[in-house]
């Protein structure tokens, strides 16, 4: 039987690997060890400290990150703990907007009086406000997890606006180019693995002209990158074109 102290040497993206073959033994030493990782991930989510024996986000927090483990490939480019931050974010926000939208149990002992009798219509606009600042912080992470991404091909967040293709017709062409190249297995790879576009490689895939897919190198890479997380905001800018 393997030890923890050998555990510990082991590389993560090993043990995740291990973990997918069903070894349980690395399974479990890996949701005892990040912990403390996966109560930070949903107390960045619920804004507050998680007691993890307390809890219930901190139990979808720990679902998920098992989930991430058995579904996490790095033919995605990011490393296992980015995605599975992104998954347990994902999974804790969801189990909020369900807990959210679920009625609350009423006792028939208890009793009201005018201050507790809320105007629907008021507390409608407070949950439509605080769903608007709850996707407003969650956009924002998203975001930031985005800039960290396109630091790693030598991109800025800023710069997109700048390279982004005026024209429809060529905002579409290059959408759905990055589309292409990200449902071309070997494209996908080479990318990931030389963090620019495979030209030569890509202009026979697409009726686009050399010129052009250099000229939209950036903007290109920058949906490729989009299309290859679990961005569920930045994704939605996305839907319907290029298809």
């Amino acid at each position: 039987m393997i030890k923890e102290q050998s555990l510990k040497d082991i590389p993560l993206e090993e043990m995740i690997s291990s973990v997918q073959k069903g070894d349980m033994q690395t399974q479990n030493y890996l949701l005892k060890t990040y912990q403390p990782f996966i109560a930070k991930c949903v107390s960045e989510v619920c804004k507050r400290y998680i007691d993890p024996k307390r809890d219930d986000e901190f139990s979808i927090g720990l679902s998920a990150f098992n989930e991430a483990m058995i579904s996490y490939s790095s033919d995605k480019g990011s490393s296992f703990l980015s995605f599975a931050k992104l998954v347990i974010k994902r999974k804790v926000i969801d189990y909020i907007r369900y807990i959210k939208k679920r009625p609350a149990p009423i006792s028939l002992d208890e009793t009201f009086d005018a201050e507790q009798m809320d105007n629907p219509l008021e507390i409608a606009a407070v949950k439509e406000k605080y769903q608007e600042e709850q996707d407003a912080w969650h956009r924002k992470e998203e975001i930031a997890d985005y800039k960290e991404k396109l630091a790693a091909y030598k991109l800025t967040f800023a710069e997109l606006t700048e390279v982004s293709p005026k024209h429809r017709d060529a905002r579409e062409s290059a959408v759905r180019t990055a589309r292409t190249l990200y449902e071309d297995p070997e494209l996908r790879a080479f990318v990931f693995s030389k963090k620019k576009l495979p030209i030569k490689q890509l202009v026979r895939k697409v009726d686009v002209s050399k010129k052009t897919l250099e000229r939209n190198r950036k903007f290109i890479l920058a949906v490729f990158i989009v299309l290859t997380e679990d961005y569920l905001y930045l994704k939605d800018y996305l839907k319907g074109v290029g298809q």
